[in-house]
């Protein structure tokens, strides 16, 4: 009499992780993707977005230090270009519903690793709480620049 309480007990068990493992699974298909583009750029057939949200996630995509409406690198080297590269993040994110102090990780891209101490005094100044982060070196970026950060946001 006793086995049949344990092997019910442990039916009813196996029930209830399937069922909320069923649950979770739902729940995550249900999660919607949206392919968030810059204003002004929706008809320029550009092949990736300005932001990508997921959930209360937002993943941008690679910015550089392009002073907006143009095609032109900001003046001043690695940190003029980091200087305008981050203003141009803080405007994407307050545009699509973020802000700096909800970005939760950054990946650097520059161009010459020599340049990463020079970067790092500007960076460093757009974040209270300093987010995760990489810096990788490359053998070049778009447009000839010195820097590319993408980051992760937060969104309420």
């Amino acid at each position: 009499m006793n086995q049949g309480r344990y092997v019910l007990l442990a039916l009813m068990i196996a029930v209830l992780g399937f069922v909320a493992v069923s649950t979770r699974a739902d729940d995550h298909r249900k999660t919607e993707v949206e392919y968030l583009k810059s204003p002004g750029t929706e008809d320029m057939n550009l092949p990736f977005s300005a932001a990508v949200r997921v959930g209360n996630l937002m993943f941008l995509s690679g910015q550089l230090g392009l002073v907006p409406g143009t095609r032109d690198l900001a003046e001043g080297g690695i940190q003029g270009q980091t200087r305008q590269t981050m203003d141009n993040i803080k405007r994407t994110l307050e545009g699509f519903g973020s802000s700096m102090d909800k970005v939760v990780k950054c990946t650097v891209f520059l161009a010459d690793m020599d340049e990463w101490g020079a970067m790092n005094e500007v960076y460093r100044t757009y974040f209270r709480n300093a987010p995760a982060r990489s810096a990788l070196g490359s053998s070049g970026l778009a447009l000839g620049a010195a820097v590319e950060i993408e980051c992760i946001a937060v969104v309420d």
